[in-house]
């Protein structure tokens, strides 16, 4: 009798932080459309998609360069905006539960760090084997490999420790880090702005052929994610009572690793290292509605959506006529943001929940 409140209650936010998080997307993806050089109204904006719908309705374009703009430029980014975040939030989420610490991010596999090895590599030796896709499929190639790098040297035993994976993914980040220097150091003066413009991150220059190939990639991590939340759930419980419980611990961390690498590798390949998103969101997500990962997922994936198009709006409009690196952008208010809710969380319940 008492529970029953609680577990209502429980729904009852987990309802309004879905449909809140489904209305913000909308709404902020319309303000986003709109805002830039050529103003565009949001009546406008949803005319144009309404008419591209072969639905009569919303307000008749203003400007000649409406739908060009819109369809050519603003919506290919908005729309990775969305994949992006949505991916690096349930990557996130994914290595938390694997991790069993809400302090884990992506980045602790090594994927990031391995993917802008591929992709400044090819920026600084100039390869165009396979023309403007080169530094891309790079990325995306050298990132998938860096993890299973990281997860094969960790393994002993047929057996995979946390603690050996953590320090394993730091050792070669670290080195990682030594060749992106030593790439820096190589490279000319071009090639050297396009490294930091790249490890800064940005969704500068986003076209429709690059979301067709993120699209599925993200679709596919997300879904693989909501079809591991149960025995996450479990895992939550210690590694032994889940074992108890039929969870094949080790198949686990190995297929949700593997999700977090495609997740992220996809993230990044277009679009360059974007921080503390996998880290923030998920951490938000559980101070919300809890643990259990069912409604971590999505929730975190609609989170980090509506979060990575906010920070774009801001890089897009923040300096007129300039396009500020988006990553700049989440680890600079990522940070402190992310150090207040450790205070605020160590205050209220005394460690991590």
């Amino acid at each position: 009798m008492v529970l029953a409140p609680q577990a209502a209650g429980r729904r009852a936010r987990t309802i309004a932080l879905l449909s809140g998080l489904a209305v913000a997307l909308v709404v902020v993806a319309v303000l986003a459309a709109g805002v830039g050089q050529l103003h565009i109204p949001p009546p406008e904006v949803l005319g144009v998609v309404l008419r591209r719908l072969g639905i009569d309705g919303g307000a008749a374009a203003t400007h000649v360069n409406t739908d060009a703009a819109l369809w050519t430029i603003r919506f290919p980014r908005i729309v990775m905006a969305l994949l992006v975040g949505a991916a690096l939030a349930t990557g996130g989420a994914l290595m938390q539960g694997v991790f069993g610490n809400p302090l884990a991010d992506p980045g602790v596999v090594g994927v990031s760090s391995g993917a802008a090895v591929g992709a400044c590599t090819v920026i600084v030796f100039g390869w165009t084997f396979l023309g403007s896709w080169t530094a891309a499929v790079a990325a995306f190639v050298a990132g998938l490999l860096t993890t299973l790098l990281v997860y094969a040297t960790a393994r002993d035993g047929g057996r995979t420790q946390v603690v050996t994976l953590v320090l394993t993914g730091v050792a070669v980040n670290a080195v990682a880090g030594a060749a992106l220097a030593f790439l820096t150091f190589l490279g000319d003066t071009q090639a050297r702005e396009q490294i930091v413009f790249w490890q800064l991150g940005s969704l500068n220059g986003t076209r429709w052929p690059y979301v067709a190939v993120v699209a599925p990639l993200v679709l596919l991590g997300i879904l693989g994610a909501g079809l591991l939340a149960r025995r996450l759930d479990l895992l939550a419980l210690g590694e032994r009572p889940a074992r108890h419980l039929g969870v094949d611990v080790e198949r686990l961390r190995i297929v949700s690793i593997v999700l977090v690498a495609l997740l992220t590798a996809a993230a990044v390949a277009f679009c360059g290292i974007i921080a503390f998103v996998g880290l923030v969101v998920p951490h938000l997500v559980r101070m919300a509605v809890g643990p259990g990962h069912r409604v971590l997922v999505p929730a975190s994936a609609l989170g980090g959506a509506v979060l990575l198009m906010c920070a774009d709006l801001v890089a897009r409009t923040a300096v007129p006529y300039a396009d500020l690196p988006i990553g700049m952008l989440t680890a600079l208010c990522g940070g402190p943001f992310f150090f207040w809710l450790i205070r605020r969380t160590r205050r209220s319940a005394g460690g991590w929940a």
